[in-house]
């Protein structure tokens, strides 16, 4: 059974060394960190193993090796690894880069020639993907980040947020940048925490209302406001997403993945993934393969 995330949005400080413009972590663990956080750094991260479940904001989808996200600063987030990854037969292994205005120092982030990486920084705050196929030249400059020292690693990373400034096919995740009042992460992520455990099955409002303390009325009214969609539409997001992972496996029919994904009937499980992939779940799985 998979850990269960903390109850709050852990709020963190990346641990910086005095004076260094990027901060660089390497996670080689089982599973990544399964809890909804946030930090003021930005975050850059480079999927090299590892597949499940990502939240950032307002968004719900797939992450999967090869992309890189960049997570803005204040953003609630969670890398949420599949099942698999809680048995100890698989590993998951990324590369973040943290940094902020206070790393670079006042005068350095507000001169002319960080224009642009202001502005990239901004939309950050909705989060953004880079798919595997246009990501290759910024992993190379990731893994130079990696290995290098003082200026080269500078340059290295300069050179990258170059590569991220300018160009084109990202994808933006979040509808509009968020931040949970502090008053309401124990209730998000008791939330979040039920939803994840119990979307193979059928679930009824009044039982996550009830887990947040609410009326179904209450509760409806305030899903909405902090996430910008229905509960029922971020049910159907976050069973989607497993039966992306499901379709995988050729050896489980449509039927099959409708079923164990929490969806009753085939025919809602093809309408529903059309609507939120743009494919039917027979174009997910002839992509894949």
């Amino acid at each position: 059974m998979a850990k269960i995330p903390s109850k709050r949005v852990v709020s963190f400080n990346v641990p910086q060394t005095e004076h260094e413009v990027v901060r660089v972590q390497v996670d080689d663990v089982e599973h990544f960190y399964d809890q909804l956080h946030q930090h003021p750094e930005i975050q850059i991260m480079w999927i090299e193993s590892g597949e499940g479940t990502l939240i950032a904001g307002d968004y719900v989808g797939r992450f999967q090796s090869g992309e890189i996200y960049v997570i803005g600063g204040g953003q609630p987030h969670v890398f949420r690894c599949d099942q698999e990854y809680y048995s100890g037969t698989l590993k998951a292994r990324s590369t973040s880069l943290y940094f902020n205005e206070k790393y670079f120092g006042k005068e350095l982030w507000s001169s002319n020639e960080l224009n642009t990486v202001r502005e990239f920084a901004e939309a950050s705050r909705r989060g953004l993907q880079f798919p595997a196929d246009i990501a290759t030249p910024m992993v190379e400059c990731v893994r130079r980040i990696v290995n290098a020292e003082g200026l080269q690693r500078l340059i290295a990373f300069f050179t990258l947020l170059h590569l991220l400034t300018s160009t084109s096919g990202l994808k933006k995740l979040a509808l509009l940048p968020g931040k949970l009042p502090g008053n309401e992460e124990g209730r998000m992520n008791t939330i979040l925490e039920f939803t994840f455990r119990e979307s193979h099955r059928k679930i009824y409002l009044e039982e996550v209302a009830q887990r947040a303390n609410l009326s179904v009325e209450a509760f409806c009214r305030y899903f909405k406001v902090h996430t910008r969609k229905t509960y029922i539409s971020f049910l159907n997001e976050v069973r989607i997403s497993h039966a992306c992972q499901l379709l995988i496996h050729r050896d489980l029919s449509v039927e099959q993945v409708c079923y164990q994904s929490g969806f009753s009937n085939v025919s809602n499980f093809n309408r529903m993934f059309k609507k939120i992939t743009g494919k039917t779940p027979l174009g997910f799985r002839r992509q894949v393969y």
